[in-house]
């Protein structure tokens, strides 16, 4: 990116350029073969190519190999520091690119206005360079402290020290060449240029293969430090050895392995010392309410067809059209009875072992006496789109409660994505790093709950309940006033760029007109002068402007992508009582790793929305972290547990647990007013239903709070894949793998995929070699540890406990490549791999993808709520999110993710419930003409049947008896309460007689008339209003969705007073057809009533337009009705008068 500022310093000009320094890098390090003792009483190690050129060693030691442990006098050196600047260089960069543009690396001096002081954040404050006239900062080690290359202590940046290295590797401090840390001479980037050349295929092999070497089937990997050394403290933790010469290891082999890694072949047995145990246990639903609640569903199942046998064959003859439209409505209830019923015959319950997981994966043991985890990587998603209708607060609350989960730190990445490019979310995002130096380490110290900074200090009660430390109350008064000061700039930050950028505009405008005076131009002659958006450190943003202007629009920006938090050290930095303002001794201060993405977006292309979004997510973090498992959450749904990605993780290394895509949490929601008037909170579906699927082969993917495995996401099939045979799913012979194929080392191409080989890997996954080489990582990662006869693919135990290699420029570039918008061109990205594309449901259609390949879900509901998000209270928006919901549905139906075409790997229950996804909004029709019958009745004086005999009366008792205990059974075994499922009855009659009908009529348009669905985002409240949390709830907002229920409202009364008119008034009152008329009215009216106290608002502030036009509509009808088929009686119309035609 070329800066913009009027004097750039020397680092803003400099940017690296190759690939070599990460090249040839050993990730594991030499393996320690012999060793003797300097004079100066370092310990020097000797390849067998040094020993038989010196011959210091005669043939018979040869045969054993000894190993120096680590002592006082032999401690390790630090990473070179050539890595830890290159790091540095990472992490206080903005890489900006795109099609057909250059990858660059613009250096920043300052991220944000307020001071950043963690060594992990971009923009951290450090000593300043000794160099003349250098305005950079000196490298920081993992605690903020200089770095210093030389001996002198000579103060040095990053830039400089790479100048001094080229310039015969001599310290301008001390004139005497560098003692440590120095560049190898096939490891100096070239930094003559100031572009980012992305590697050519293969160049990023080496950096592959340091990940690689974890899943060879070697045991000398087993005994491994981190460093890529022998496991000293292994060693004597298991022969009880002590420091100094002699301890030596007999290996089973003779002489040494074919290389490095193999060296030890033979080497020290994994023990077992453990019996494995389950991490999860599946808790079925007692027989006395499951028995009796599948008894019911067959009952009513028979009483509805006998029901509707007796209805077909006994028909109103006095009134056939209402008879009519009264069976062909029941018939497809009662079809969509079956569908929504079937599934829900299999509820389970699932149960976590976190004591099992933390024992099995972190705890201290002979192979691992320093605890480091064994668990592998998780990226954790969070999407934004729009900071007008998201606010940052919102967003950064999130990010937050992300950063301090409780998992191990080095295995945690997480990623936003600004879909808009707006330079208010990065700042919003940065400002969120900066106030987690304090907050993470906060929460870890009082292990406080829930970890989003806003609700835990809204919780009302005892904050003190549970807290034993005496310091808790002042570290907690401290951190409030910090949370407090965060929040004031988060709100301020609008105001605070528009201000800057008017200052920096009002300057370039200054210099242009300074220029045209010095050049002679026409005074008159008017600036043209962009109003560009500046950042913090007085350069251009590259993303979108506030004065939207080519190449920096909403829809027309290169992509970004800063590492906000670079990676932390893989050992415990614990805090001290100097550094923070609360004394964080014995507190691990680390923060995990944190990267801010905007992907470009270019006129002509197809972003694909929040899907695109998501794709983009998973590429780049494939590049620079590479997680195993991914967890999706919205801007707005923070971690209430921080426990919660742990469970998940119970089931992703269970036994069977390589052959499950997704962990999905149920949605819980805060902020819903207490009596949930629009069923927010939705649980008859998330306890309800999602808990029945998971009893089938999973539920559904809803979008958020899902725990990925990333190698399902990228399309293949699961292992031991099995298809379903018969009525239920049984399963079939499982598809094994070569008898060749070992269990415990990374596939290859074919054997993820007999259909994949590398010559088409460009075509599915886009044309990154590096994207590509870590698929198989990914893979291997994933798998639980083969430590039970039962584990059909696993793992070695240990394997994931080398640490990560530090980031370098070439990754990041690779990452700004794969976000671009030309990338997935002619690949399968959306079509097969990733989220799904072409629905705005994109979240069902991913999941069923997945099913349909074979592989199955967990659902995991959790004793604390995993995740917490806010949802719209206020009607207007609560109708648009399901009308959104339903359109999505509507377009499954009519492509071909319809589960009538799914594959035999699907079960047959499964099928039943995807197949009732996509056809449920269709009920509206249906729906809203069995509203209007009562109505039609009253009005004509006649009934669905002729005459109430006892037989109808009789199956109608069965029908609603059965329903009834239907639904007790159901509270009991799903544990939600009566009153919410007659909450969700209500509001299933209100969407389905509005926004259901309007998305039935724009999913026919776009399949008739291909005119496409405009997505809205749902807004997300920040709970502005102190005095009323639910003022959203009362306001009342007009749309079109409104009149139907308005008009089945407004008819229904009407005829109920007309009906009840005529009958009094009558010579013969027949009440039996005005009670059957009337009863089912006010069934009609009970279920509108919460759409109807939506309307009164908060002091009855209704549009009056919304009166008008509902009232016109139902006279209309009303009397349409009675100008076609006139009431009969002893006085005719023209008696009473002229009567009523129409023109």
């Amino acid at each position: 990116m070329a800066s913009l500022s009027h004097n750039p310093s020397k680092k803003a000009i400099r940017s690296p350029g190759s690939t070599g320094a990460q090249s040839n890098r050993n990730p594991t390090g030499q393996t320690v073969k012999f060793a003797r003792r300097t004079s100066s009483g370092r310990y020097v190690s000797l390849s067998r190519e040094d020993l038989d050129m010196s011959g210091e060693i005669s043939g018979d030691y040869t045969n054993y190999t000894v190993h120096i442990p680590s002592t006082p006098d032999n401690q390790p050196m630090d990473a070179s520091v050539a890595h830890k600047a290159e790091e540095q260089y990472v992490s206080n960069s903005l890489f900006t690119g795109g099609f057909n543009s250059v990858t660059r690396a613009h250096l920043m001096d300052k991220v944000i206005e307020s001071e950043v002081t963690h060594p992990q954040m971009a923009g951290a404050k450090g000593s300043a360079c000794s160099m003349p006239a250098c305005d950079g900062k000196v490298m920081r080690n993992e605690r903020g402290e200089d770095v210093d290359p030389c001996e002198c202590r000579f103060k040095i940046c990053r830039d400089c020290y790479l100048d001094a290295q080229k310039d015969g590797s001599i310290c301008p401090g001390c004139k005497e060449p560098y003692k440590i840390g120095e560049y190898e001479e096939d490891d100096m980037p070239d930094f003559s240029t100031g572009a980012l050349p992305l590697p050519a295929p293969g160049a990023m092999n080496s950096k592959m293969d340091g990940g690689m070497s974890l899943m060879k089937p070697n045991q000398s990997l087993l005994m491994r430090s981190q460093t890529g050394e022998f496991d000293h403290n292994r060693w004597l933790f298991e022969t009880k050895g002590t420091y100094g010469y002699g301890n030596a290891f007999m290996p089973k082999d003779e002489g040494y392995g074919a290389d490095g890694d193999e060296g030890l072949g033979g080497g020290i047995m994994e023990t077992m010392e453990k019996p494995a145990k389950p991490l999860t246990r599946k808790i079925h639903v007692p027989a006395a309410i499951l028995s009796p609640y599948r008894l019911l569903v067959a009952i009513r199942a028979v009483a509805l067809v006998f029901f509707l046998t007796w209805r077909v064959k006994h028909p109103n003859e006095e009134a056939m059209w209402l008879w009519g439209m009264s069976i062909v409505c029941e018939l497809w209830f009662a079809f969509s009875w079956i569908l929504d019923q079937v599934p829900k015959l299999c509820p389970i319950n699932r149960a976590t072992d976190l004591a099992v997981l933390r024992d099995k994966f972190d705890m201290p043991s002979p192979s691992n006496p320093s605890g480091r985890s064994d668990l592998p990587g998780m990226d954790v998603f969070v999407s934004t789109a729009d900071p007008e209708k998201e606010p940052p607060l919102v967003t950064a609350n999130t990010i937050l409660s992300i950063l301090a989960v409780d998992y191990p730190v080095e295995k945690l990445a997480c990623y936003v994505s600004d879909d808009g490019g707006a330079l208010l979310t990065f700042e919003a995002m940065a400002e969120a790093a900066s106030f987690a130096d304090v907050w993470v380490p906060f929460c870890r110290k009082h292990s406080i709950e829930p970890r989003n900074p806003d609700s835990y200090f809204n919780i009302k009660g005892d904050p003190t309940k549970n807290k034993s430390r005496l310091d808790f109350v002042k570290d907690r008064r401290r951190v409030k006033r910090e949370y407090d000061e965060f929040k004031v700039r988060i709100n301020g930050l609008s105001d605070s760029i528009r201000r800057r950028s008017d200052a920096f505009n009002a300057r370039e405008e200054m210099k242009k007109l300074k220029h045209m005076r010095e050049t002679g131009a026409d005074a008159l002659e008017p600036l043209k002068i962009q109003k560009a958006t500046w950042m913090a450190d007085g350069t251009h943003w590259p993303g979108t402007w506030t004065s939207s202007c080519p190449d920096h629009a909403k829809g027309d920006h290169a992509g970004i992508l800063q590492v906000m938090l670079k990676p932390p050290s893989c050992d415990l930095l614990l805090g001290s009582t100097d550094d923070k303002i609360i004394d964080f001794t014995d507190v691990d201060i680390r923060l995990p790793m944190f990267v801010y993405v905007s992907r470009e977006k270019r006129p002509g292309y197809d972003h694909n929305k929040k899907a695109g979004a998501m794709n983009a997510l998973v590429r780049a973090s494939a590049v620079l972290s590479n997680g195993p498992f991914i967890l999706n959450l919205d801007c707005d749904h923070y971690i209430y547990n921080c426990q919660a990605i742990r469970e998940g993780m119970c089931f992703m290394m269970d036994r069977s647990g390589d052959r499950i895509c997704y962990i999905q949490f149920p949605q819980r929601f805060e902020g819903i007013d207490p009596s949930d008037r629009y069923a927010n909170h939705n649980t008859v579906f998330f306890d309800g239903n999602m808990r029945a699927l998971d009893g089938v082969q999973g539920p559904v993917y809803v979008g958020t709070g899902c725990l990925f495995r990333r190698f399902a996401l990228y399309g293949f099939d699961p292992p031991r894949n099995k298809p379903a045979s018969g009525l239920f799913g049984k399963k079939g012979a499982a598809h094994m793998p070569p008898q060749h194929v070992s269990e415990t080392h990374a596939l290859t191409a074919e054997e993820m995929d007999p259909e994949l080989n590398p010559a088409l890997m460009p075509k599915r996954f886009g044309n990154s070699t590096m994207l590509a080489e870590s698929i198989p990582i990914a893979e291997f990662q994933g798998r639980p540890i083969a430590d039970h006869p039962g584990v059909k693919h696993g793992r070695p135990p240990g394997a994931l406990r080398v640490p990560r290699q530090p980031l370098d420029a070439a990754t990041v570039a690779e990452a700004v490549s794969v976000i671009s918008c030309w990338y997935e061109d002619k690949t399968e990205w959306g079509d097969r791999v990733g989220w799904i594309y072409g629905s705005v449901t994109e979240d069902v259609v991913t999941g069923y993808r997945m099913h349909n390949r074979g592989w199955r879900s967990i659902y995991c509901i959790t004793k604390r709520d995993a995740f917490r998000g806010s949802a719209p209270i206020n009607l207007t928006d609560r109708l648009h999110q399901v009308l959104r919901w339903a359109t999505g549905s509507v377009e499954i139906f009519f492509s071909r993710n319809n589960a009538f075409l799914a594959s035999t790997r699907m079960k047959f229950l499964q099928r039943l419930a995807y197949l009732n996804v996509g056809i449920y909004p269709f009920t509206s029709p249906f729906l809203i003409v069995y509203c209007f019958l009562p109505a039609l009745s009253l009005f004509s004086g006649h009934f669905i049947v002729q005459t109430l005999n006892v037989t109808f009366l009789v199956y109608l008792l069965i029908i609603t008896i059965t329903l009834t205990l239907l639904a007790i059974l159901e509270v009991k075994w799903s544990g939600i309460g009566l009153e919410e499922w007659w909450r969700n009855e209500q509001f299933w009659l209100i969407s389905g007689t509005s926004a259901h009908l309007a998305a039935v009529m724009q999913g026919l348009l776009k399949v008739i008339a291909g005119i496409e669905i405009s997505f809205t985002l749902t807004s997300k409240s920040a709970a502005e209003d102190e005095d009323d949390i639910y003022a959203d709830l009362y306001l009342v907002k007009w749309t079109s969705l409104m009149i139907p229920p308005i008009t089945i409202m407004m008819v229904n009364l009407i005829a109920i007073m007309v009906a009840f008119s005529r009958t009094i008034y009558s010579e013969i009152p027949q009440w039996s057809k005005l009670m059957g008329g009337a009863f089912f009215s006010f069934w009609v009216l009970a279920h509108l009533y919460p759409f109807a106290k939506g309307l009164m608002g908060r002091r009855g502030k209704t549009p009056t337009i919304v009166f008008v036009w509902s009232g016109l509509i139902a006279i209309t009808i009303s009397l349409l009705y009675i100008s076609i088929s006139p009431p009969k009686g002893s006085t005719s119309a023209a008696q009473l008068g002229s009567g009523f035609q129409f023109p």
